[in-house]
């Protein structure tokens, strides 16, 4: 099973946050099929340097944690933006980065690890518990 991780997902991975549920820790415990977005790493990059985001370890330490958890960054490639445009506008989730996220998942047939229900408009399968 190849998964796509949100940003929350591996943010409170790497913080052992409790939100995190128990499905998503064995699949990222499991270190196999893991894809992070470029996408959600930017999301990350620009929460903290804005200040909407504290983390106590550095950005580097996550990238090294997503080294150890076996996690490929996935890059935004064109296909991407093309099928970011085809999404339908849903006005409870205009969130540019998650959109992104859908548009990766829908073209590598990915399954996406996240809490956030909204993902579930959109045709792609979402794990959470």
């Amino acid at each position: 099973m190849a998964v796509l991780l949100d940003t929350h997902v591996v943010l409170w991975y790497v913080t052992s946050d409790n939100r995190l549920s128990n499905r998503a820790r064995e699949i990222i415990k499991a270190k196999t099929g893991l894809f992070f977005s470029m996408a959600s790493l930017w999301e990350i990059s620009i929460k903290l340097n804005i200040g909407k985001l504290q983390m106590t370890s550095s950005f580097d330490d996550l990238l090294v944690r997503l080294e150890f958890i076996k996690a490929k960054i996935l890059p935004i490639e064109i296909e991407d933006a093309k099928a970011y445009i085809s999404l339908p506008l849903i006005p409870e989730h205009r969130d540019p980065f998650d959109r992104l996220l859908v548009a990766q998942a829908l073209n590598r047939s990915l399954i996406l690890v996240s809490e956030d229900e909204k993902f579930d408009f959109y045709p792609i399968e979402r794990i959470w518990k």
